[in-house]
């Protein structure tokens, strides 16, 4: 990580135990709180913790943003992100290093299993990755919660609980608070069980992306409109694991990082495939159509069902 980065303090374990950590190491931090207005005492958390940070003689910055109504967990996120953006724009500091921790890759793989992701979900939180501008470090991801608390108890340092974490309406809480623990009655560590399983992703991913080295993408931008294309035949010789990561690659190609096809988009793209790929598919914010020799992906729809008219297939 570069020496000036800002830390997400929420005021959590986690959090405030990567703030005390990055200190000791040498890292120049500036702190970001984004008050998502959970509860009552969410405005005196954040008072509390912009002084705790002038104890700590940090630069504290805050946002607050719209309570999430419905959708909360990915409501929330977006508006974090949003808020981090404007940070950045604010401060020019634009490498943001966040707390999550070993159990919080475990939850996370669980709850993409159960959602229906494939290999490439399954992969979990990325220690590292770019979103919008904006670089996203993970420090911790194979450090557990319990070394942390113990880390915060031998110094003398308290933590805030997010009254989020109480609610299990939202996924993440199910997981934590109710699966978990009947996986554990069982005598099976939920954590173990599901970061075993993030590895093995990893791996079958790495040999995914092995098998599709050889398969071209390119991208350019024809009348205002991105198009990524990749060698028609060459897509279908391939497996299909192989063919969706390819797609999703194009999909990457043509939006910001994060933009995938879900799961109904593959399995129309592989009924159209199988019917010989005549004609176009109109997926999210963007269309697929084969033209001459290529399979191609373009922005849009309407704008481009003439062009589709006018391609050969």
């Amino acid at each position: 990580m570069p020496k000036q980065i800002a830390v997400a303090w929420s005021g959590g374990l986690d959090s405030t135990a990567l703030v005390l950590l990055l200190q000791d190491a040498g890292f120049d931090i500036q702190l970001w709180h984004v008050d998502h207005g959970w509860s009552e005492q969410s405005g005196q958390i954040a008072a509390a913790l912009a002084q705790q940070a002038k104890h700590w003689r940090l630069s504290f910055h805050l946002k607050q943003v719209h309570k999430a109504k419905s959708n909360i967990e990915a409501e929330a996120r977006k508006y974090r992100y949003q808020a981090f953006m404007t940070l950045a724009n604010e401060t020019g500091c634009r490498h943001i290093v966040l707390g999550h921790h070993a159990e919080d890759q475990a939850e996370t793989v669980c709850m993409r299993l159960l959602q229906g992701a494939g290999v490439a979900g399954c992969q979990g939180m990325k220690s590292v990755r770019s979103q919008q501008g904006l670089t996203l470090w993970r420090p911790l991801l194979s450090m557990s919660k319990e070394r942390l608390k113990q880390f915060l108890i031998c110094r003398q340092i308290e933590w805030h609980e997010d009254a989020s974490n109480k609610d299990v309406t939202i996924w993440r809480n199910k997981i934590r608070h109710k699966l978990f623990p009947a996986i554990a009655a069982r005598d099976i560590e939920p954590s173990t069980l599901f970061l075993r399983w993030q590895k093995q992703a990893e791996r079958i991913q790495r040999q995914i992306e092995a098998l599709a080295q050889h398969v071209v993408l390119q991208r350019w931008q024809q009348d205002a409109v991105a198009v990524c294309a990749m060698n028609w035949q060459d897509w279908c010789d391939q497996l299909l694991p192989v063919r969706v990561y390819l797609l999703q690659k194009m999909v990457a190609m043509l939006f910001a990082d994060g933009s995938v096809l879900g799961r109904r988009h593959i399995h129309a793209i592989e009924t159209w495939r199988e019917q010989g790929g005549h004609g176009w598919l109109n997926l999210s914010g963007c269309c697929l159509y084969r033209h001459e020799q290529d399979l191609q992906l373009c922005q849009g729809k309407a704008s481009l069902r003439k062009r589709c008219m006018n391609s050969k297939t």
